[in-house]
C-alpha cells in the first residue's frame, strides 16, 4: 500500500502509529484509518476532515512540508530565519488544511474537470425531487477475492456525501459486475448512485427501507 501524506509525515518524525496517536490524543484505529485513506470509517467527510486537521497539527506539519506531501508547488524560502518561529502556529494550521484537503480532492477531480453536458431542451414533466445523498445509507460489500475492493469503493461513495453503512465481504465472492442494488421504491436514487459510480443497477429481492442501497463490488472494478 502506498504511503499516504499523513503516513509520510509520521515516518519523517520516526514515530510509530501508537506514539503518533498518543501525541494527537486519538484512537489508534482512527490514526490508521487516516493514513490508509479509509475515510468512510469516520461516518462523514466532515468528521474525517476534522480528524485529519487534528492529526496533522499534532504532528507539527509545516506549511512547506504539507505542500510537499500533497504534491503542490513549494514556494522559495523568502522569510528570514528569525521570523520562522513567529509564524509557526499559522504555518501549522495551513499545513493541516492542505494535508486534509489532499485526502479528499482526488475523488472530485474527474467531476470538476469534466466538460458540461450540452443537450437540447425538451418539454417534459418535472422530475421528482430526490432525497439528499446524506439521507441515504449505502452498504458496500466485496463480492470478489480482491483485497480492499469494498474499502476502495466505500471511499468513493463517502466522497459523494452518502451516509455509509456496513463495509465488508459479501456471502459470495464470485460477482463479475459491480452493481447498485435497491429495494422497492428506491430505483431513482439507485440510478443516481449507479451513474455516479459508472455501474448498473439491480433490484433487491426484498427490503423495506427506500433510503438504503447496497453496492456489491464485482471483479470488473
Amino acid at each position: 500500500m502506498a504511503t499516504s501524506p499523513l503516513g509520510a509525515a509520521r515516518l519523517r518524525r520516526r514515530l510509530t502509529i501508537e506514539e503518533a496517536a498518543a501525541r494527537a490524543e486519538m484512537e489508534i484505529d482512527a490514526v490508521r484509518s487516516l493514513e490508509e485513506n479509509r475515510v468512510y470509517r469516520f461516518g462523514s467527510n466532515a468528521d474525517a476532515l476534522a480528524a485529519a486537521l487534528v492529526y496533522a497539527a499534532a504532528l507539527g506539519v509545516s506549511e512547506r512540508e504539507a505542500r510537499q506531501l500533497a504534491g503542490l508547488p513549494v514556494r522559495p524560502r523568502l522569510i528570514a530565519p528569525w521570523w520562522r518561529r513567529r509564524w509557526l502556529a499559522v504555518g501549522s494550521a495551513a499545513a493541516a488544511v492542505a494535508v486534509a484537503l489532499a485526502l479528499f480532492i482526488q475523488p472530485n477531480l474527474a467531476a470538476e474537470n469534466s466538460p458540461p453536458a450540452v443537450s437540447t431542451p425538451k418539454p417534459s414533466a418535472p422530475k421528482p425531487t430526490l432525497p439528499e445523498r446524506w439521507e441515504i445509507q449505502v452498504d458496500v460489500y466485496n463480492g470478489t477475492r480482491i483485497g480492499n475492493a469494498a474499502a476502495s469503493v466505500a471511499n468513493e461513495v463517502a466522497g459523494l456525501a452518502y451516509r455509509m453503512g456496513e463495509v465488508g465481504n459479501a456471502e459470495r465472492r464470485d460477482y463479475r459486475e459491480t452493481r447498485v442494488y435497491y429495494p422497492p421504491g428506491a430505483e431513482e436514487i439507485a440510478r443516481r448512485l449507479a451513474n455516479e459510480l459508472g455501474v448498473d443497477t439491480a433490484a433487491l429481492p426484498g427490503g423495506d427501507n427506500p433510503r438504503r442501497l447496497v453496492v456489491i463490488v464485482g471483479s470488473n472494478i
